[in-house]
């Protein structure tokens, strides 16, 4: 026990032992969330004598989950199962492999990242003679994504027999999400938002399931709770009814994922929720130097929905805050890269240890061309992602086509490397599988023979891959693959292709595959490690080349950097303009949470940048508020602005984007009974806390009106 408490702070133990009940943990930046999570962890199994199986720990990336089991392998012996320490939806994956059937799915359900909704959509205009473009398909994805929202879509991808008619679905909007939904029964694919409903819909229509997984699971923990959504708040409620024990840890101050779900209401209010909670505090920072985190608390002090806090520096102090102010962006990219060039070589530190951030990918592209000039080698990260890359989404096509089957798979690799089965060879196979409602797969083992398809590679493909079928149970994923690519020509065209990277990146996946293999430590069971791997959103790999690294502020959370640049610190890029027009408001305090967590990275230097000219739609830029809503005494300023300048951007500020955010005019509850001086008396029905309204039936009106609880002539009866 002693070994699990040393060297954390009164705080952290006090996280680390507080076992049973509900848990908030407010956990500000850099004050060792992690260290306290993964040492709770190992006491409840190692202290308490609880089964790893008995405990779901929740990250919000893959990445932050292996790191985590990686942990907490190490202080609690590798060969225990920590399989429950992992996402949301790699948690709902788990719960869905073992009942999924009673929805009349097969376990070995296909997860359908964003490329294959976009194959589906395509053959899908294909099939209805439509003009294909990215747009439409970006606008019929959103308007799926708003479908999905609830759960009601579920019921008709569960019955068995047909789906409803596309013709019968209305607008043609209407007509290709229809079709959608039906080809995605047809491949028993899933996207992600499924995930989490099917879920919902088994614990709904099958008690005995979600009661098995309350039996089963005693001990929760969440990291990262501030950026949990609606249906990720249910889903841990309903699991932790049972036992009663739920662990949340986050920070308000850096949710930074509301404009896609995340709401800090759960955590702001987590004692409403669950009156009997208890709160630590987490206050210590041991990241950043007292200058920066001075500047990150004032800053923040800002908004006015969180959990008041000021966080401790436990570093011996440094330099100041820099901001930088040109004349223009080529002189800011210059002054940028001047010092960069001397703090590598006055302070020996590395190219890594050096991060530019900003809060739109463009804003990369004056840097990297001064970059380019000095020949100063940088990493751009969260661009093209290791797992969406052409050659890697090819290879593990193949696993799914040995593994399932699913049209997809089929689709994306019968060709590739070329068979001679083209868009008319395709199209007859689509139609023989519908007509004989057979897979592609099976459609093509059925008719190899037949006239249409001879001098076509269609015989040596299905050999290759039923052989690889047949060995699939004596061999480990990873060298399954290595032998698929070679038996089906995939590895050989690549080589004739002869671009390195992409060879390079194959290799990289089954390192991550023979790397994931022996993290395990068991046999990796093809179907599970496919659908583990789809959920895979981010680039998980560790870059080694010594070189600045580049990223968005999105990107940028959860890391940390020796030297941080922030750059287009400039009004409506941050905070950003489109935001603000959206959702107000809380869209102005969302913007300061993410030039919060842009400081907050930032170790030993930061330095604050923005410069004169005009942005894209040709308005004039201003520095940013956020650049003066803190104290002068916290930042050295270098760059002359002009007197003229500041008072311009002053009336900008308040001319277009003021909000006054400190406070709602009113405070009034549901249920309250008001008088509007035109709409005349009514109820409070509900309260928008996202844009800061009341829903209030008047009594004159028919249906309900937006009221803001800013308006001041709302008056109390």
């Amino acid at each position: 026990m002693e070994e699990l408490l040393n060297g954390l702070n009164n705080a952290q133990q006090e996280a680390v032992v507080s076992t049973e009940g509900y848990v908030r943990v407010i956990a500000g930046a850099g004050s060792g969330k992690t260290r306290a999570l993964t040492h709770r962890y190992a006491f409840i199994v190692n202290e308490l004598g609880i089964d790893p199986s008995n405990m779901l720990s929740v990250t919000f990336t893959n990445k932050a989950a292996h790191e985590m089991r990686r942990r907490v392998k190490k202080l609690i012996g590798g060969e225990q199962d920590t399989g429950f320490i992992t996402t949301y939806h790699g948690f709902c994956v788990r719960v869905l492999r073992e009942d999924i059937h009673r929805l009349f799915y097969p376990k070995n359900f296909v997860i359908l990242d964003v490329e294959d909704q976009k194959v589906l959509l395509r053959e899908i205009f294909e099939d209805m003679g439509l003009k294909m473009n990215d747009k439409t398909f970006k606008r019929i994805l959103d308007k799926v994504g708003m479908l999905k929202g609830n759960t009601h879509y579920v019921q008709q991808m569960i019955l068995r027999g047909e789906m409803p008619a596309v013709e019968k679905a209305g607008d043609l909007d209407s007509q290709i999400i229809q079709y959608y939904l039906k080809k995605q029964k047809r491949v028993y694919g899933l996207d992600f938002d499924d995930l989490l409903n099917f879920v919902f819909v088994l614990f709904e229509q099958y008690k005995e399931v979600l009661e098995k997984w309350q039996d089963r699971l005693y001990y929760l923990q969440v990291d990262e709770f501030q950026d949990s959504s609606f249906k990720q708040f249910e889903l841990v409620k309903m699991l932790s009814e049972k036992h009663g024990n739920l662990f949340v840890v986050g920070d308000p101050d850096q949710t930074i994922y509301e404009w896609r779900g995340a709401d800090p209401k759960y955590m702001v209010d987590f004692e409403e929720y669950f009156p009997e909670a208890q709160t630590v505090l987490l206050k210590e920072n041991y990241r950043s130097t007292p200058e920066i985190l001075s500047l990150g608390n004032a800053l923040i002090q800002n908004n006015y929905f969180r959990v008041d806090k000021d966080m401790t520096p436990i570093n011996p102090p440094g330099v100041k805050v820099i901001h930088y102010h040109g004349k223009d962006e080529i002189q800011e990219s210059k002054w940028i890269v001047q010092q960069m060039k001397r703090i590598v070589e006055q302070n020996q530190a590395r190219l890594s240890e050096i991060a530019v951030l900003y809060r739109a990918n463009y804003l990369s592209r004056f840097i990297e061309q001064e970059l380019i000039a000095e020949n100063i080698e940088y990493t751009i990260y969260g661009g093209f992602k290791f797992f969406d890359r052409m050659e890697i989404k090819d290879a593990l096509a193949h696993l799914r086509l040995i593994a399932v089957g699913d049209d997809l798979s089929f689709n994306r690799i019968v060709n590739v490397p070329k068979r001679q089965i083209g868009k008319k060879r395709m199209s007859f196979i689509r139609q023989k599988a519908e007509e004989d409602r057979l897979s592609l797969y099976q459609t093509l083992k059925k008719y190899a023979d037949h006239e249409r398809l001879q001098r076509t590679g269609a015989e040596s493909f299905i050999n290759a891959i039923e052989s690889l079928r047949e060995k699939r149970k004596t061999m480990k994923v990873s060298e399954l693959l290595q032998e698929a690519l070679q038996v089906t020509g995939y590895e050989a065209y690549r080589r004739e292709d002869g671009d390195q990277q992409r060879l390079d990146n194959l290799a990289e996946l089954l390192h991550s595959i023979v790397q994931y293999e022996q993290t395990l430590g068991e046999t990796l069971d093809l179907e599970e490690y496919l659908q583990m791997l789809s959920l895979y959103t981010d680039d998980d790999r560790e870059d080694q080349m010594d070189s600045i690294k580049l990223m968005t502020i999105h990107t940028a959370k959860g890391l940390e950097f020796p030297y941080v640049f922030l750059i287009g610190v400039t009004e409506s890029v941050l905070p950003n303009v489109r935001a603000l027009r959206q959702r107000k408001e809380r869209a102005l305090e969302e913007e300061r949470r993410l030039a919060y967590v842009a400081v907050t990275r930032a170790k030993r230097e930061l330095y604050l940048t923005e410069s004169e000219g005009f942005q894209n739609g040709g308005q004039k830029k201003y520095p940013s508020r956020f650049i003066f809503e803190v104290e002068d005494e916290l930042i050295d300023r270098i760059g002359e602005i002009d007197e003229g300048l500041m008072d311009e951007a002053k009336e900008f500020i308040k001319a277009s984007h003021h909000m006054d955010i400190t406070s709602p005019a009113s405070h009034y509850e549901k249920g309250i009974r008001v008088k509007h001086p035109v709409f005349g008396e009514g109820t409070i029905e509900d309260i928008d806390e996202k844009k800061n309204n009341y829903l209030i039936f008047f009594d004159q009106l028919k249906s309900p009106r937006p009221i803001s609880r800013n308006f001041k002539k709302l008056e109390k009866l």
